[in-house]
């Protein structure tokens, strides 16, 4: 727990930023539901809460002096489920669509800062999981193997937005979950915007990633 404990003062600067833009974000809701009377984007806080289970895991991973291959995998396999949580707020721009005129723009607003909040915890959990893996993987598999989760995330997040999956039915309902993955996996054809929102998606995720990357090397100068 020392390791744990000294990894987070370590990323205190990183950790109070994060902290001070949520709570603008908590901010705006709060005014939000003051100014309409409604609770109506209240689910925020919960997605919010969900996007960053996988940067709490990546955390308390790459802060272990040592860690196995198994409890690499083990640990690395349950980020990876709760991944695509972290980009999905920004399909909740969908729910503009239904938003009064007159607060049109405060509800973009509201939703683009907490879809922004999802996107950092997402590119800092997988900066976590990056150096991660090069620990312990060849750097040429990792570099031709990470695109990979990008393409995962964004199938992830399809069926959480459209499939209306979440990240704990891969327990309770493990076998319709694979039936609905493997029909669109398997007849492409008839699954056309579900590819195309995963690819649409893995790319903009990807790019997104890249500059983040390139940005803190050059920070990092």
């Amino acid at each position: 727990m020392s390791t744990l404990k000294k990894h987070i003062i370590k990323r205190f600067k990183i950790l109070s930023l994060l902290t001070i833009s949520m709570t603008l974000s908590m901010g705006l809701l709060v005014i939000r539901m003051k100014l309409t009377q409604s609770f109506f984007l209240i689910f925020l806080v919960w997605n919010l809460f969900l996007a960053a289970i996988s940067y709490a895991i990546s955390t308390f991973i790459i802060s272990k002096p040592k860690i196995s291959k198994p409890s690499l995998i083990l640990s690395g396999s349950i980020w990876l489920l709760f991944l695509p949580n972290a980009p999905y707020i920004i399909t909740d721009l969908l729910h503009l669509k239904i938003s009064s005129n007159k607060l049109l723009w405060f509800d973009v607003l509201l939703i683009t800062s907490f879809a922004y909040n999802g996107l950092m915890l997402f590119f800092l959990t997988l900066m976590d999981m990056q150096k991660l893996l090069l620990a312990h993987i060849k750097k040429s598999i990792v570099s031709y193997g990470f695109p990979l989760i990008f393409l995962l995330t964004g199938f992830g997040v399809y069926l959480g937005r459209f499939l209306r999956y979440n990240s704990w039915e891969i327990l309770n309902k493990p076998i319709q979950l694979l039936n609905d993955s493997l029909n669109i996996l398997l007849t492409p054809n008839l699954h056309r915007e579900a590819w195309l929102f995963t690819f649409a998606f893995a790319a903009f995720l990807g790019i997104g990633f890249s500059l983040f990357s390139t940005f803190q090397k050059t920070d990092e100068r």
